[in-house]
């Protein structure tokens, strides 16, 4: 396998600006040698968080980019409330240093208040956490990353990066019963929201090159916020606006491990003056997205919170016609999280125009599936994953729409391993690539789950069992669509006899009359997904 067949070369990353790739000897865009692990559900993320901070002293490093921060989150039971255990390092003498999206107005649902608070404690308690709005109007700062770094004990060196913010509703498992601190979303999901997400904790010389992203946002010399309004607000609440200096990076962790990762971000193009380390932005995540599919062949498998961007969705068709025998399954939420009688034809308008571009490629070779848990309560899916052929493996904060792709700050690790799979297909492409164990392993975890199947006690080439059956892409892709239906069909006989097993449903789009699509496309275009590409890119759709 060629690793440039895969992932971006520094000058395809399109920012020359960024000292992601140059900060290497070898001007490398990538990082070799590092150990990737799946953190699947938000209780298994907070679990392990909580004891890597706790296991931090004086003189440690602890930095942490977030969408939304509730300081009285737990993380594992009472007296582990997120903002208590930063507040606790930070006496301790760790260095503590974050950035959190400064958020809308509480009475539009958003965050600023519980993200204000959080940074107060943190302050309090000798930390820094500055209240970040250096973002296109309209947009947010939705990366969601911690970087733990040990002088004197290298070997603990950790980042986590993904989807799942340290606020209410992330704090859920397997069984999806919910986040007993929970925040009401659409009335679909109940009072206690089930949630499913993913992070991944990485450990090696890519802990580098997430700290070195963290490091561009601190030192970014731009003010915080351009308005005069919320400049007065810091004032009067004598806010923290400046970022005091950093520590010196830290060398790289050696490496540990057999996975290569590219570090993806997307930086919008900011009106009147950008990003010193993007001043054009940056939508390396799109590009990344579009190289790896152009060498799809066999099955794309896509979790996403939206998967509603025609514009963004129409290079998955464009891979679907050129190949037919490539399949699409994607786990969506089975409605939106918002269900106003303005917000809901909003975010349902783009998703139904995605799917159609989708089915017409795809012509019979796409499925889309919304999740419940075994009391038959709809999973909202937070989680932001994507697995190409069993070889290519993203995981991050960003969605399938325009807005994670140009607009809002986003961070994206791919994963290649260096260790081929040894289950048949082993090269499931066709292009002499092979199916590579993270991708697979991946792939097959999140799989199981869904299809309420175990992993089989042996992961031998020959063992005739479930897993190689969900190996082969078509042989998901059957697995799939027959517990949905089994599920569905249970349903529509009245809910006769036992439930069968699984929790895919069948996902069937809500009918969105002419008239109403017409209304609400402009403002979904305005508000839901805006553009953040300078205008001659999206004349060409291009990024």
């Amino acid at each position: 396998m060629e690793l440039t067949d895969w992932l971006l070369t520094s000058g395809e990353r399109g920012n020359p600006a960024t000292r992601l790739d140059s900060r290497r000897p070898d001007g490398a865009a990538w990082a070799d040698g590092n150990q990737v692990r799946p953190l699947i559900h938000g209780a298994t993320y907070f679990r392990e968080l909580l004891a890597a901070v706790r296991s931090q002293r004086a003189g440690d490093l602890l930095l942490f980019t977030d969408w939304r921060g509730d300081p009285d989150q737990r993380l594992d039971g009472h007296g582990t409330e997120i903002g208590t255990v930063l507040c606790q390092a930070a006496r301790r003498g760790v260095i503590v240093k974050g950035l959190v999206w400064r958020s809308h107005l509480d009475r539009f649902q958003f965050s600023e208040t519980e993200n204000r608070h959080l940074g107060e404690e943190i302050e309090s308690a000798g930390g820094e956490c500055l209240l970040d709005m250096r973002v296109r109007p309209g947009g947010s700062h939705h990366q969601k990353l911690v970087v733990l770094r040990h002088p004197d004990r290298p070997e603990l060196d950790i980042a986590y990066v993904g989807g799942t913010d340290l606020c209410h509703n992330r704090n859920d498992d397997a069984a999806h019963h919910g986040d007993p601190q929970s925040q009401h979303i659409s009335a679909a999901y109940g009072p206690r929201p089930p949630w499913h997400d993913i992070q991944l904790a990485l450990r090696g010389p890519v802990v580098g090159d997430i700290e070195a992203c963290f490091r561009e946002r601190w030192d970014d010399p731009s003010p915080l916020s351009r308005s005069p309004v919320t400049r007065l607000r810091e004032r009067a609440h004598r806010e923290d606006t400046d970022a005091d200096p950093l520590p010196p990076q830290l060398p790289d962790p050696r490496p540990r491990g057999t996975q290569t990762v590219q570090v993806l971000r997307t930086y919008p193009n900011r009106l009147l003056r950008g990003y010193d380390f993007a001043p054009d932005g940056e939508r390396s995540i799109a590009r990344g997205y579009l190289k790896a599919l152009r060498r799809a062949r066999a099955l794309i498998y896509l979790e996403d919170q939206y998967l509603w961007s025609p514009h963004v969705v129409k290079f998955f068709a464009e891979a679907l016609s050129a190949n037919p025998g490539l399949r699409l399954v994607a786990v969506i939420p089975s409605a939106p999280e918002q269900d106003g009688r303005i917000t809901l034809p909003m975010n349902l308008v783009g998703r139904i125009s995605a799917l159609e571009k989708l089915r017409r490629g795809g012509e019979g070779r796409v499925a889309v599936y919304g999740l419940e848990n075994h009391a038959g309560t709809p999973v909202y899916v937070h989680a932001k994953v994507c697995v190409i052929d069993d070889v290519w493996a993203s995981v991050g904060s960003d969605n399938i729409n325009l807005r994670s792709w140009t607009h809002d700050s986003e961070l994206d690790c791919v994963v290649l391993d260096e260790r081929a799979d040894p289950r048949e297909p082993r090269d499931p492409g066709g292009l002499g690539d092979g199916a590579r164990r993270f991708a697979r392993n991946l792939r097959l975890e999140l799989s199981r789950e869904h299809l309420d199947r175990e992993a089989p006690d042996r992961e031998e080439p020959d063992a005739p069992d479930a897993a190689d059956a969900l190996c082969d892409p078509v042989g998901a892709f059957d697995a799939f669509a027959a517990s949905a239906a089994a599920l569905d069909s249970w349903y529509d006989g009245g809910r006769k006899g036992p439930r069968p097993p699984g929790r895919l449903r069948t996902y069937r789009p809500p009918d969105l009359s002419q008239p109403a699509r017409a209304l609400s496309m402009p403002l979904y275009r305005l508000l839901v997904d805006p553009d953040g590409r300078p205008f001659t890119l999206r004349r060409r759709n291009t990024y």
